[in-house]
């Protein structure tokens, strides 16, 4: 049972306080206040009440928000009291902010320190690191932190991104409500801390990292027009896996409460796209290069971009006296007995495949006795960023391993394997870099994984690098990377010998062609590499991100919204400030005042629910078509892509009613009345061209269908899987594009259809005949309402506007281009869904009932 505490926290929607006031950007912050423990919900602002206003933007500034902060800690030795603090070089949320250029953008940093502060003291800790490092730090007490962070985060959330099902209680972590709650508290102390110094009107805030994929939502219930950007640095597992989580929506809805949400490779951001594609039914489009989904009306970003190093930091690490005294040493030690160095420096995590990476040099000594006593593998772990029984057995396995090896072929002064298990400094590390033959990164999963760019940066060197390496001044550089497939990097690393890491042969393999390979095709690899690593550093990351966040966010002020939903199902609907919901009284006050209506109504999405299995008309729907029908001020049609046999059949009891079939193919004016064709009848030969198409498509998509119309054909994959039906989809269409080229119809795609139709028909060539048909009977409407759902209903909206001005229509008439859910529309007005527009329907049915009994 849900916790009474987790059911408050999860309400967010309620009170009545104002929005706090701020004043412009180049203002004090204010003082900060201690949250001790999970704060109270405090979200209680009228959404309504932020506003935004484009020429008060004065300076950028960004608020980065992150589990930890880019600061070190530590206690004042001299009494044992106080703190002492300084800049973690080695974070990349500093080193993105020196990419940004300091005169450019302020920077504060939101996220929690390293080290515990006594309740006592985190006051005075909040307004030293405010005043000199702008930092707002996030108090935890110590316990809700390890079920956040040790709990949920490490033990939950990080194993599942890695393909890590927990299959049994040892085998990665069991999802634990109480861990889950944890986590939804420490993102709304989170979002509390962002509120004490938040401008809504100005500030981007930039989230990072899957410990606090809920903030968004919060950010977003307290500020609608918020400007917020989220990067994930984990892997994005695939649908698969994914929907295996039981909050799997929460956090969905949650990250789309952002405006841009940025992932570092393609097949991450692909399996978060069909994580949303099938969980909550959202599709994506592509427009010139962004790719987009649209969600209540907002368009949220997706940016894919792997992140980058820091090349100042790390050529001033370079440059330093003691890496060189280090890369001297090491080449003693190395060089001076002709042994040639690979190194892998990993943490000492269960994903890292440390283990295999030592099976793949035992392997390689086994298959190449020549290598033995001269190639040494130097493995550098780094301590583990959680802890945990996989910890532990991971250390314990490869201790064992190293022993085995250097047991089975080390001999006096030869060791294959070199283990440094203790901390090393940033420049130890990047000597080692110097020195190495070939970096080999073979981690079974990993979200990105910098170690190979920083490998390169530091094999190109500097002069005074070159001269403790005996190279000469125009000396080609080299450099050898192996990688595995499933880290971030390897895209980006086309030179590199990649390898499937569970594959030992294949990576012994890997180890043994980057020794023996021609020193022209090193150097050639190495230059790649240098090129695109040098270019696409951190700051190229940075600013690539926020520009893609500042071109989401520029039409914020332009649209209106406002919140919906309870607790973490939260979202803003935003909409075009013209394009608003029909008020049933506002249309009804409409329908009574005029005298004469054309009503145009689409049928599959409109009148009936999409989802249904049965399409045929309730006779609820027959009756309120009868009493509009009935009434001789009112000429109703319904218009569809639908068969001219089966509307008859459907609509058989409706005498007065127009019909439209097949986008307007044929139309009749009543039941009796014969069928027009409102375009010339045409050569349907096309048909044994594309039907063998379409038969091909359908025989691979599982759950996909072809309906043979008259003068059409549609290709149907509602039932299918959405993913493939899609891709599917667009592949018929490019094909059936090609074949038909020659032959006078149209291909175009619908709502989980693709259909082949005459060229010139469409929805609007009804509008236009009905109006012109009024028209002539002296009929001219006073009153047009016309209701569709999908793309071919927005021919018909279009020539309804357009015709405002025209003869068609009475001066000063009533007219509703009505679409069905809040999404972009050449309507005016929009209603959720077919329930809604039967009510509506219902209401004018029963004003012309009324108007008949008088």
């Amino acid at each position: 049972m849900v916790s009474r505490s987790y059911s408050n926290l999860l309400e967010l929607a309620s009170g009545e306080a104002p929005a706090p006031s701020f004043g412009r950007m180049g203002r004090r912050i204010p003082r900060i206040m201690t949250v001790a423990g999970i704060m109270a919900d405090l979200d209680d602002d009228d959404p309504e009440s932020v506003c935004s206003d484009p020429s008060s933007v004065q300076r950028d500034r960004i608020i980065i928000v992150a589990n930890q902060l880019p600061i070190r800690a530590q206690r004042k030795t001299e009494n044992g009291k106080g703190w002492s603090f300084s800049w973690d070089e080695n974070s990349l949320l500093l080193q993105l902010k020196d990419g940004l250029g300091d005169d450019e953008t302020d920077v504060i940093y939101v996220g929690c320190l390293k080290e515990e502060i006594h309740q006592s003291e985190q006051d005075e800790v909040s307004q030293t690191l405010l005043d000199s490092y702008k930092c707002v730090p996030t108090f935890l007490p110590p316990d809700l932190f390890t079920r956040y962070y040790h709990g949920f985060c490490k033990q939950q959330l990080w194993p599942l991104f890695h393909y890590m099902l927990p299959l049994s209680p040892d085998f990665g972590g069991r999802f634990n409500r109480s861990l889950w709650q944890a986590y939804v508290s420490v993102n709304k102390i989170f979002a509390d801390r962002i509120m004490e110094v938040i401008n809504p009107e100005d500030d981007f805030v930039w989230v990072h990292d899957y410990h606090l994929m809920v903030l968004p939502t919060f950010l977003r219930k307290r500020f609608n027009r918020v400007k917020l950007g989220f990067f994930l640095h984990s892997p994005f597992p695939s649908s698969e896996i994914y929907k295996t989580l039981p909050i799997r929506e929460d956090l969905l809805r949650a990250l789309l409460n952002s405006d841009l949400i940025g992932f570092h490779t393609f097949d991450y951001a692909r399996h978060f796209l069909s994580c949303c594609s099938r969980m909550l039914g959202l599709s994506y489009e592509s427009k010139r290069g962004y790719i987009g989904l649209e969600y209540y009306g907002r368009t949220v970003s997706i940016k894919i971009l792997p992140v980058g190093i820091h090349m100042g930091q790390l050529q001033s690490v370079l440059s330093l006296p003691e890496t060189e005294k280090k890369v001297a040493e090491l080449i003693k030690q190395f060089g001076e007995q002709d042994r040639i160095m690979l190194l892998g420096v990993d943490d000492m995590d269960i994903f890292k495949g440390i283990s295999l990476k030592l099976l793949a040099m035992e392997q390689l000594l086994t298959q190449h006795p020549e290598l033995q006593g001269k190639v040494v593998l130097v493995q550098i772990a780094n301590p583990a960023r959680g802890r945990g029984k996989d910890v532990k057995e991971v250390q314990a396995e490869t201790y064992s391993i190293v022993k085995q090896i250097n047991e089975a072929f080390g001999k006096p002064g030869y060791e294959p394997i070199v283990l440094i298990d203790e901390p090393l400094k940033f420049y130890e590390r990047i000597a080692y870099y110097v020195v190495a033959e070939c970096c080999l990164v073979t981690a079974v999963r990993d979200g990105m994984n910098l170690i190979p760019y920083e490998y390169i940066i530091s094999r190109q060197g500097n002069e005074r690098l070159d001269k403790v390496l005996g190279l000469g001044p125009s000396t080609p550089k080299k450099s050898m990377l192996v990688v595995s497939e499933f880290i971030g990097c390897s895209p980006s690393l086309s030179g590199a010998i990649r390898v499937n890491p569970w594959n030992i042969d294949a990576v012994a393999d890997a180890m043994d062609c980057a020794l023996v390979m021609d020193e022209s095709e090193k150097q050639l690899r190495h230059e790649k590499h240098y090129r695109y690593v040098s270019t696409h550093h951190v700051g190229y990351w940075a600013r690539s991100f926020l520009q893609d966040l500042e071109r989401t966010c520029k039409d914020h002020v332009q649209r209106r919204s406002w919140g919906i939903g309870f607790g973490l199902s939260f979202r803003v609907v935003s909409l075009d400030p013209n394009f608003r919901k029909l008020a049933m009284e506002h249309i009804v006050s409409a329908f009574k005042r005029t005298k004469t209506r054309a009503i145009l109504l689409d049928y599959d999405g409109t009148l009936m629910p999409q989802a249904s299995i049965d399409k045929t008309p309730s006779s609820k729907t027959i009756e309120i078509l009868n009493s509009l029908c009935r009434d001789e001020n009112n000429m109703v049609f319904i218009v569809s892509a639908r068969s001219r046999d089966k509307l008859a059949e459907w609509f058989s009891l409706c005498e007065n009613l127009g019909i439209a079939a097949e986008h307007g193919c044929f139309m009749r004016l009543k039941r009796d009345a014969k069928w027009e064709t409102c375009v010339p009848v045409v050569d349907c030969s096309w048909k044994q061209i594309a039907e063998p198409v379409m038969k091909l498509y359908t025989e691979t998509t599982d759950g996909s269908t072809i309906e043979d119309r008259e003068t059409s054909l549609v290709w149907c994959y509602e039932d299918a899987d959405p993913d493939f039906g899609s891709c599917q989809a667009k592949e018929l269409l490019d094909h059936l594009e090609s074949v038909l080229a020659n032959e006078p119809v149209t291909v175009k795609s619908g709502q989980n259809i693709v259909e082949v139709k005459p060229q010139g028909v469409s929805k609007g060539l009804v509008a236009k005949r009905l109006l012109s048909t009024m028209q002539e009977r002296d009929m001219t409407p006073n009153f047009v309402l016309c209701i569709g759902d999908d793309r071919s209903d927005e021919d018909m909206f279009e020539v309804i506007t357009s015709s405002i001005d025209g003869p068609s229509i009475a001066p000063s008439a009533e007219v509703f281009a009505c679409t069905v859910g809040r999404k972009p529309s050449k309507a005016k007005y929009y209603l959720d869904d077919a329930v809604e527009i039967v009510r509506l329907m219902q209401g004018l049915a029963s004003v012309s009932d009324q108007t008949l009994h008088l």
